[in-house]
């Protein structure tokens, strides 16, 4: 029983030290466990790199993560400078002016560094959320991944160099310019005009949101002049010479989102009148490119970052379980938070273990996610189907999961779970929610994966799909799944506005999740047998 105190000498320094101490790689025996399963013979290399990295990410970038969160700190918009020249300054605090140089630093696209050390520097830097620079990461990757298969120019070479290797030490950054007013997903709505003017194409028209608008480059769509189709381009933000003097590349920022989440990172509404820009791939290619090259590296990362979040989340409510005290037991001890850490704990373990083996499988695809086609021998069609189809399966599931993982973590905290100075938990929470929207809501997903397997159900029936996923889980789990899959699929399509369809529809979303996460399942299962 306690007695009045006027001086409550209640303190949370216990809980404090042990967080402030916490190496996000060397203190989580789970993850070393998962990168030697997955990285097979690089695992010494990949396990030495992400030693190394854990140590910025875990304290310094950590730190300076929390600090830039402050809403005091966040970006702004200086259109003119002080003799009415339009300039577009986008006003950064200095530490994240510092942050992102160091994190770029690590060199994650150059030939030198593995596509695993790659992936577990990604993974232990996005546990401190998007900090600007979660985003503008995977949009580089996008960007690089695009110009290696078809820069050809001398300027489009310059751009991939000095995204992949630097320039003096200086590493560019790439953005996504994509969506337009009339509608994120649906790209070949896009409008925005790109006219070939003696040779130079120019962009003229708008998008409407473009996420990581300080960036040097940014990969944009546009329809030729006269044309229907879309194709793709990239944008210099300041041509030659011009970002000293701030003279942007014939485009104006006409105001930075205010956004619920990721709201370190600029995301804008830009006009486009005359920027040059330089086409990448078949003009009439740019919605398959999007699609196979820049959205699918998009993709991987949001399954990644999702387990990247409620890592650290689930890391930090177990241990203040073991902390805190209530009604004269900790809290951990209530079988009730028991029952609650021990689910979400299991999440977390299942998304790690599925986004990396998922990402072992894609880099095993020859050509990565090109065109199916039917010269190609039937089990790797099969396979490249298979990784195209579990790419949008975990970016819709795992943004999902990760969103409900981090409320019931904050939920151990009660109402201090919900204080952003308390913790990172509530800035995770808003922006795994941007995670969800981000390339590709729930609904476009769902159904692009039905029509997928309807397109290719007459030389892949929809069972041998989930039994090519699945092999190795419980044959009664496969055999429900499979049965209810070619039900599903059966149907015509998901757009009659009858009781069949809005039947069919429920069930198919629920069934794609528990698709992936069998998935998951047995991919936790891979790594913990051995």
């Amino acid at each position: 029983m306690s007695l009045p105190d006027r001086n409550n000498p209640y303190h949370f320094n216990d809980f404090l030290q042990w967080r402030q101490k916490v190496d996000y790689y060397a203190d989580d025996p789970f993850i070393q466990k998962v990168v030697r399963h997955f990285t097979g013979s690089e695992w010494e290399a990949v396990d030495a790199e992400a030693r190394t990295v854990s140590q910025k990410a875990s304290f310094r970038w950590r730190d300076l993560s929390e600090s830039i969160a402050r809403p005091e700190k966040r970006p702004f918009m200086l259109h003119y400078d002080g003799h009415h020249n339009r300039i577009d300054r986008i006003v950064r605090p200095q530490e994240t002016e510092n942050l992102e140089r160091e994190v770029f630093s690590e060199a994650f696209f150059a030939d030198k560094t593995s596509l695993w050390v790659k992936l577990i520097k990604m993974y232990l830097i996005y546990q401190n959320g998007e900090a600007c620079i979660a985003c503008p990461i995977t949009c580089t990757e996008g960007l690089v991944m695009l110009l290696e298969k078809y820069a050809d120019g001398q300027e489009t070479k310059a751009i991939l160099q000095h995204c992949k290797e630097g320039i003096n030490g200086e590493f560019a950054i790439g953005a996504q310019y994509l969506s337009e007013i009339q509608g994120g997903s649906d790209v070949p709505a896009n409008v925005l005009e790109a006219v070939n003017d003696s040779g130079v194409w120019r962009l003229y028209g708008t998008k409407f949101f473009c996420s990581a608008t300080h960036a040097d480059y940014a990969v944009a769509t546009a329809k030729p002049a006269g044309s229907e189709k879309v194709a793709l381009f990239v944008v210099p933000s300041w041509l030659s010479g011009n970002k000293e003097k701030e003279i942007r590349n014939g485009y104006t920022i006409d105001r930075i989102k205010w956004k619920m989440g990721t709201s370190e990172l600029t995301t804008g509404e830009l006009t486009f009148n005359g920027a040059v820009a330089y086409p990448v791939g078949p003009l009439e290619k740019g919605v398959a490119n999007v699609v196979g090259i820049v959205l699918t590296y998009s993709r991987l990362t949001v399954g990644l970052s999702a387990a990247a979040f409620m890592t650290r989340a689930v890391r930090e409510a177990k241990k203040y379980a073991e902390f805190r005290e209530a009604f004269g037991l900790t809290i951990g001890q209530f079988p009730l938070v028991a029952v609650q850490l021990a689910r979400i704990d299991n999440v977390v373990k299942k998304t790690t273990a599925g986004a990396f083996k998922l990402y072992r499988d894609f880099l095993a695809l020859e050509g990565g996610l090109k065109g199916l086609s039917v010269d190609e021998p039937e089990a790797s069609r099969k396979k490249r189907f298979d990784i195209r189809e579990l790419v949008m399966l975990q970016k819709m599931a795992a943004s999902w999961d990760c969103t409900d993982v981090l409320r019931d973590a904050m939920s151990i905290f009660g109402g201090h779970g919900v204080m952003e100075d308390f913790s990172s938990l509530p800035r995770l929470y808003r922006d795994s929610a941007i995670n969800e929207l981000w390339e590709g809501p729930r609904n476009v997903l769902l159904t692009q994966i039905h029509r997928d397997l309807q397109q290719a159900a007459a030389w892949y029936p929809p069972s041998a799909f989930v039994m090519n996923l699945l092999h190795g889980l419980d044959e009664a789990i496969i055999g429900e799944l499979s049965e209810e899959i070619t039900s599903l699929v059966a149907h015509p399509n998901l757009f009659q506005m009858d009781e069949k369809t809005i039947d069919v529809c429920r069930r198919w979303d629920t069934f794609c999740h528990k698709l992936f996460h069998a998935y998951q399942d047995l991919a936790l299962k891979e790594v913990e047998r051995n």
